[in-house]
């Protein structure tokens, strides 16, 4: 068995495909209407995806505080410069709880935590 992807409902496709692909660097693999007033787009290469939906009739994202997506980062310290830059603020961190492991979390449009993840 597999992983395949993780779904996030989200309160505006645009702005979360803008975040999901230029913050985290995810390539759209697919966008398309999977019903009346449902859009669906899914992003990533390789085996785990993130599918984003999104219905014509938005209503209030409810994301647990303690559910996060990780994404690993080559240097940490360019990420945060970056996603500073990009007018994102740092949720919190960065943390070192071991010396071969850094990272800290932002948050996506919807209130999701995100980790970006450094290993050395």
């Amino acid at each position: 068995m597999k992983f395949c992807w993780a779904t996030l409902t989200v309160k505006n496709m645009e702005e979360s495909l803008k975040f999901y692909q230029e913050i985290v660097g995810l390539e759209l693999e697919s966008r398309f209407q999977a019903g009346p007033g449902l859009e669906i787009a899914f992003l990533g290469k390789g085996e785990t995806k993130v599918e984003l939906k999104s219905s014509e009739n938005p209503t209030e994202v409810n994301v647990g505080k303690d559910i996060c997506l990780g994404f690993s980062t080559d240097c940490l310290d360019e990420k945060m410069e970056f996603v500073k830059s990009k007018g994102i603020e740092i949720h919190s961190g960065p943390f070192q709880p071991s010396p071969t492991i850094r990272f800290f979390y932002v948050l996506d449009p919807n209130g999701l935590k995100i980790q970006f993840v450094e290993q050395k």
